[in-house]
């Protein structure tokens, strides 16, 4: 697969690159240059490769754990000699900044890796079932087996990270996929795609397929021979996916507007500072896990502030690739539109801007906002853009009132030295994890990964992956000499 700007790339479907049919093209979120153009996959391809899934799925269940380490080891290193160039691909199509670009790269190399790990480890367990009378010589083992095809639908914001977040542990597993990457970031997918074939999966247990948001939903909804669907992306679309996925099993990571408490017994307020700020801005602020919602407690409050807008108004913004740039530009205008608006909204209805918040083309200046209410949009949803709100506290239960007071509950990060303090909010947060010395957005790949309320349902992470796509199975023994 290679990028063609005047011909289009194919999708994936039974180990070759189809390139008859209609096409859209993919811009720089930077300058809107051409970065290709990839054909469009229809309904009738989805049906053809959840056909080729479904045949291949009793020879990637039979695959024995060495071969699955073995291909993930390959993709792996694969992605280390070609690292330079996954880069490149995914600073072009996702304008994410160089030096978050290679990071990620780096992280998807460890999640290929902790798959090869875990899937040696995908054992059972033998269950002594003689326990009464009668039932002398019985015994049980207790294995995992693949739960069958798997449809992943993955986001633009980590083009490779969290494509291989659904696919590492499929292979591990031994569940033929079918994914579904966004529409501004395939290239990324497709290469990774090429690699994994090329490391030996089966061709016909792989499917990259540029479907319509349309024939996606119909495919999660009519499509009773995919066991499971794994969906990242916006909160309004996963729970819409799952309404429509009738028996199947779903997992869902979705959006969140993530908050970090700062209780004043934290005395490193710079590096609190420059966390903050690293959290909410980088990649202009488009994660779902990128702070949005500050709590301080009062007393330090204005000190922090202050640390946080000289940290934040010396961030370099601009074009994706140059090397000093922090913040890059907003993947599509309308969301640069929609946040614009937003801060205007919350500034008219007596919230204050304290810095940032400028538009310039894809570009907005990393805003942070004070005085805000719940009912606010900038409050209450998920901005996923460069802007941070930091509001007051005086006793630390209100700071946990606060943060509970959302729909969401993906991660929550807590800087303070109390270990009482800090058994109070995991038990009382209402979220998928609480990260204790460091901000929301701190996450390591083989780490459980996911959310509460509307932040989604199941978990990532390699292992808990691994076990969603799984279904036990007992065997039961007896009468054997």
């Amino acid at each position: 697969m290679k990028m063609r700007p005047g011909t289009p790339t194919g999708f994936l479907l039974c180990g070759k690159e189809w390139t008859e049919g209609e096409s859209f093209e993919v811009r720089s979120p930077w300058d809107q240059g051409l970065v290709g153009r990839v054909t469009i996959a229809t309904r009738a391809d989805a049906r053809q490769a959840v056909s080729h899934a479904v045949a291949s799925l009793r020879r990637t269940r039979a695959l024995p754990r060495w071969k699955r380490r073995e291909i993930l080891e390959e993709v792996a290193a694969t992605l280390t000699a070609q690292h330079d160039r996954f880069v490149q691909l995914i600073v072009a199509e996702a304008g994410k900044p160089m030096r978050l670009a290679r990071a990620e790269v780096d992280r998807a190399i460890l999640t290929f890796k902790t798959a090869a790990e875990e899937s040696a480890r995908l054992g059972g367990e033998s269950l002594p079932l003689d326990l009464t009378q009668g039932n002398e010589g019985r015994w049980g083992l207790l294995q995992r087996f693949p739960i069958g095809p798997v449809l992943a639908i993955t986001p633009f914001n980590f083009p490779l990270n969290l494509v291989a977040h659904k696919l590492a542990p499929a292979i591990a597993a031994g569940c033929p996929i079918l994914l579904k990457p966004a529409p501004q970031t395939p290239f990324t997918a497709l290469a990774l795609g090429e690699a994994i074939l090329k490391a030996g999966w089966p061709e016909e247990a792989l499917a990259v397929l540029t479907l319509s948001n349309a024939d996606t939903a119909w495919l999660a909804e009519k499509e009773d021979r995919i066991k499971l669907v794994s969906f990242t992306g916006s909160a309004k679309v996963g729970w819409d996916i799952k309404a429509r996925s009738g028996r199947k099993r779903v997992l869902l990571e979705l959006g969140g507007n993530a908050a970090l408490i700062i209780h004043g017994d934290w005395h490193d307020l710079d590096s609190a500072a420059l966390r903050t700020a690293h959290s909410a801005f980088g990649y202009a602020g488009q994660s779902c896990i990128s702070v949005q919602r500050v709590f301080v407690e009062r007393k330090i409050f204005q000190t922090f502030v202050w640390k946080l807008v000289d940290i934040t108004e010396k961030l370099v913004s601009g074009a994706p690739s140059n090397e000093g740039t922090e913040v890059g530009p907003l993947v599509r205008a309308s969301d640069a539109d929609r946040i614009e608006a937003w801060i205007a909204e919350a500034v008219k209805a007596g919230a204050k801007l304290v810095t940032g918040g400028e538009r310039n083309g894809p570009l907005i200046t990393p805003a942070i906002l004070s005085a805000t209410k719940p009912g606010m949009k900038i409050r209450d949803e998920e901005v996923f853009g460069p802007v941070v709100l930091v509001e007051p506290y005086e006793e630390f239960e209100q700071a946990l009132a606060d943060v509970n007071h959302s729909k969401y509950g993906l991660q929550a990060g807590l800087l303070t030295r109390d270990a009482g303090r800090i058994l109070t909010a995991y038990r009382e947060l209402e979220v998928g994890a609480v990260i204790v010395g460091d901000t929301p957005s701190w996450r390591l790949d083989p780490m459980p990964y996911g959310g509460v309320k509307e932040s989604g349902m199941g978990r990532e992470g390699i292992r808990s992956a691994i076990e969603e796509m799984t279904e036990p199975r007992l065997l039961v023994m007896s009468g054997l000499s």
